[in-house]
């Protein structure tokens, strides 16, 4: 794993205690793994609920008052900029794929569901999608690749609101009713982090709801084209359940959320799993209280869970967890285990990296 140093850092590590061996037997140093995090300048005082890394030095993020915001230089200079003639809108979700192609999709009732995409870096935006139902309201997105993704919002026709495109945007194309499963009385989602939805290259992907009496994870492993759903064994009920879902390669996988809202309440509010989402179960407690609204899975079970209440991390997958900072996030990410992005109110970015030292 790469080194990462920059200068001005908070460094937290955790290592293992074992029995000191014999004074005769030589060994290696047990592995330290560490967070370090350094503020950065995002040139905006938005609300920023959103990250997407291409690669450690292309980054986009986005949040309220219509902004956005890109760095081609790893974070040490952003340029900010808010959509014209989209004054109101929120844009609670990001996805990026180079310098210069990225959707954005807001949030809200109706019409204020929007899904935008732009190919030259931001200096102008087609309108690709707005909610022609009175009562759709999208929380989150995700692509498989740069032409196949999907959006996903609150229950409506009491199935979820599913939506599919195959053309890179140019059509968004309603899930059918026939081909969900019954959505549970008030169901939906949390529009807090972009990542209630999280897809992969092999055509699965998961969906985080809450809102309801369980909490429950959609899952498609065809590209959306059939879906199932598998309770969570967290908080649920009115304004709780899940908020943001990840699942590796390996079939590691991490689901958190808790009571929105409630930012000093301890619910049980994180679950795991080892199988690809197929099952899950109760994993460890955090250091922070009150609720997750976003969440980032490296391979190797390095994960990081940002709220409210502060940022935690965890070494093996969401079984432990460790307190860093109690700043503010609303969202994080990373492309690589070296560099990642936290995101949160006042134009806040926080650059991570994950170390590890002998």
């Amino acid at each position: 794993m790469r080194r990462f140093l920059v200068t001005g850092l908070l460094v937290f590590q955790v290592a293992s205690c074992t029995e000191a061996p014999p004074s005769d037997i030589t060994t290696e140093p047990e592995p330290v793994r560490g967070l370090m995090l350094s503020q950065q300048s995002s040139g905006t005082d938005a609300l920023l609920q959103a990250v997407s890394p291409v690669n450690d030095d292309v980054v986009w993020v986005s949040g309220h008052e219509a902004t956005y915001a890109r760095t081609s230089d790893g974070g040490r200079t952003w340029i900010s900029s808010v959509m014209p003639d989209a004054e109101g809108l929120q844009f609670r979700d990001v996805a990026a794929f180079n310098e210069r192609t990225a959707y954005l999709m807001s949030a809200g009732t109706g019409e204020l569901s929007r899904i935008y995409r732009t190919d030259d870096a931001g200096r102008n935006w087609t309108l690709q999608y707005m909610a022609d139902h009175p009562d759709a309201f999208l929380d989150c997105m995700d692509f498989w690749d740069v032409n196949r993704g999907l959006a996903y919002g609150d229950a409506v026709d009491g199935v979820p609101f599913l939506l599919l495109t195959m053309d890179g945007g140019s059509t968004w194309q309603r899930v059918p009713v026939e081909g969900l499963p019954a959505a549970q009385d008030g169901e939906g989602g949390f529009a807090a982090s972009g990542t209630c939805v999280a897809a992969d290259d092999e055509g699965r992907a998961w969906v985080a709801m809450g809102n309801a009496e369980r909490a429950r994870i959609l899952r498609t492993a065809d590209y959306g084209q059939s879906w199932s759903v598998t309770d969570a064994p967290v908080v649920g009920g009115l304004g709780a359940g899940l908020t943001t879902v990840q699942v590796g390669p390996d079939e590691i996988g991490l689901a958190l959320g808790g009571r929105i809202g409630q930012d000093s309440v301890r619910t049980e509010n994180v679950a795991i799993t080892a199988d690809g989402g197929l099952t899950w179960t109760l994993g460890g407690a955090l250091e922070m209280e009150g609720p997750v609204y976003g969440s980032a899975l490296l391979m190797g079970g390095a994960a990081v869970a940002v709220g409210p209440r502060g940022l935690d991390w965890s070494a093996d997958g969401g079984r432990t967890w460790q307190s860093s900072v109690t700043l503010t996030y609303w969202a994080v990410a990373f492309s690589s285990p070296g560099s990642g992005w936290a995101v949160g109110p006042g134009g806040r970015i926080t650059k991570l990296g994950f170390v590890v030292t002998r």
